[in-house]
């Protein structure tokens, strides 16, 4: 579904560049992110696998990065404004320990994947076949899944503190969402609302998302 704003060319770039910003500078720091809890791995088969899936977000960074030079865009100039909420969110959520690492890996790739899609419905077909490579996490949504499945069989009292720990994470992600949509106005522009229209759909969203991160939880055994 394309909204109205793809007819002014100009104006349907300056928004996708937006788009394309902050999403690049989320798979840089998702990289950046699994690297370094890969180092607190318990064993070396975890550390094989974050560092998989760090490589895999590096990847998809780069592709992002290949879009923008193709627009003509600067990749840096691009993410520069996001940068600091992002890093702050970073700053306000970092784990404690290896299970708490391995919970925000999997809350942020799902509740990240479940936003981008929504996004996807108002951007060209192109745009639309890049936000589904990048999102395309199903692999490593299942091995997060998996080992925090293991993890919590292993030491149920785990569960808890998990569950707790996923709820503070869910309502900064979507803290973070609000601010940045409030922010930058390329969520509201790419769908052809007004400000009004545009607040209302990132209040749908952010129902669908927690609605969404609920059943997740449920299907980890934890309370959502």
């Amino acid at each position: 579904m394309m909204s109205a704003t793809a007819d002014d060319p100009a104006l349907y770039n300056s928004f996708l560049a937006e788009l394309l910003g902050v999403l690049a500078y989320g798979e840089l720091s998702a990289f950046e992110r699994l690297s370094s809890s890969a180092r607190y791995s318990p064993t070396l088969h975890d550390r094989a696998v974050l560092g998989r899936m760090a490589v895999v977000e590096f990847q998809h960074y780069e592709l992002v990065r290949t879009r923008l030079e193709h627009m003509g865009l600067d990749t840096e100039a691009a993410m520069l404004p996001f940068q600091p909420s992002v890093d702050h969110f970073h700053e306000r959520t970092r784990p404690s320990d290896w299970y708490e690492a391995l919970m925000k890996a999997y809350v942020i790739d799902t509740v990240a994947a479940d936003f981008y899609g929504v996004v996807g419905r108002y951007v060209d077909a192109a745009t639309r076949e890049l936000i589904g490579q990048v999102r395309s996490t199903g692999e490593s949504t299942a091995v997060l899944q998996a080992r925090l499945k293991a993890a919590l069989a292993d030491d149920p009292r785990l569960a808890s503190r998990l569950a707790l720990w996923a709820r503070r994470l869910l309502g900064e992600v979507l803290n973070h969402a609000q601010r940045v949509s409030a922010e930058h106005a390329f969520l509201g522009g790419l769908s052809g609302l007004d400000d009004a229209g545009a607040r209302a759909l990132v209040n749908g969203l952010a129902a669908e998302l927690a609605a969404n991160h609920a059943r997740r939880m449920t299907e980890l055994g934890l309370a959502g």
